[in-house]
């Protein structure tokens, strides 16, 4: 009587079956003429083919679920990166601007420039401000208004 064993899912580089009847175990497979080939074997070599198979099924499982299965170039990465790199002239324009922007916050009287840096690069408030420099709340909004309305002026030249 032959032993129910389940279908089992195969490499393809995996020529062969095993089979047990009664006591018997068959290897069975095709030869390079594609002749079905069946050979005994014994229980030690069945138990270690079938352990195999085993194995062999369940790496195939492993890549089914966990390895990529496109093919990676360089273009792919590239569309797929989180952040796209920058390319030479985005990276020379950002860097004139940042010069252009730097140069017209130096034409800027020092207290604007002080109360401007400390508001939009220091993270500072309005009021923080004034309480630092000993003056109104209005004078600093006043001051970072007027040194905003500068900046612009000097990028607009």
């Amino acid at each position: 009587m032959d032993e129910k064993r389940p279908k089992r899912r195969k490499d393809k580089y995996n020529p062969y079956t095993l089979t047990k009847i009664k006591d018997k175990h068959i290897l069975s497979f095709r030869d390079g003429q594609g002749v079905l080939q069946e050979i005994t074997i014994d229980r030690e070599l069945f138990e270690l083919l079938d352990r195999f198979e085993l194995d062999d099924l369940s790496f195939l499982n492993e890549v089914d679920r966990h390895y990529e299965h496109s093919e990676l170039t360089e273009i792919s990465l590239y569309n797929r990166a989180a952040v796209l790199p920058e390319s030479v002239e985005d990276a020379v324009l950002r860097n004139l601007q940042y010069e252009a922007l730097y140069n017209a916050i130096r034409k800027l009287s020092e207290a604007q420039r002080r109360r401007l840096i400390l508001y939009y690069f220091g993270g500072l408030t309005y009021a923080q401000i004034a309480e630092m420099e000993g003056c109104s709340h209005t004078a600093v909004i006043k001051s970072i208004t007027a040194a905003i309305e500068k900046i612009k002026k000097n990028l607009s030249e």
